[in-house]
């Protein structure tokens, strides 16, 4: 147990450990066929997105991705911005969610010339309900992360695919093509 919080009559003090956070198992990210868990979250423009909103009327593409500004962020984001249309069209919105702040959101897509709706999930609290934050080893340090994940969501509220380990190039296309076929 750490000491810390020196205390002249007693000493050091013991310090209670901090509240871990524990990840989920990979097995605990929501599969295909399970109801998407509802959840509300602000965009880059401080207005609050609702899953449930769409509920009986729009697809929905969600991706988790880990951090703007960086090149495989940036190229996701570009690539479902650029197909933008072609989801409107299949009746499908698609949305990206990062740990990112609002303000960080929107410098983000405007400096990039983006067009796709970016929700901010500072707590992580969405990111857990689909079980995309986990333990992450980058550099030989193993720190909680988002894992870069898509879901696709029907009209009903059902996740129709699951995506993991997402490699941004190309990816739009191909989520674009399962969308297609979900009103098939």
């Amino acid at each position: 147990m750490r000491l810390a919080h020196h205390s002249p009559a007693r000493g050091y003090l013991p310090v209670p450990p901090a509240p871990l956070d524990f990840p989920p198992a990979p097995s605990e990210t929501l599969a295909v066929g399970a109801w998407a868990p509802g959840f509300s979250l602000p965009d880059a423009e401080m207005e609050k997105f609702s899953l449930a909103a769409l509920k009986g009327k729009q697809h929905v593409v969600l991706y988790f991705y880990p951090r703007d500004n960086t090149p495989g962020g940036t190229l996701q984001a570009a690539e479902f911005s650029d197909h933008e249309d072609e989801f409107t069209r299949c009746g499908c919105v698609v949305v990206g969610v990062s740990p990112d702040d609002c303000m960080t959101h929107a410098s983000f897509r405007d400096h990039n010339g983006l067009s796709v709706r970016l929700l901010a999930d500072t707590d992580h609290r969405v990111a857990r309900k689909y079980g995309v934050w986990q333990s992450h080893e980058a550099d030989g340090v193993e720190r909680m992360a988002v894992l870069r994940t898509t879901f696709i969501i029907d009209r009903e509220g059902i996740i129709r695919h699951v995506l993991h380990d997402v490699i941004p190039r190309g990816h739009a296309v191909a989520v674009l093509k399962l969308v297609k076929e979900l009103d098939t």
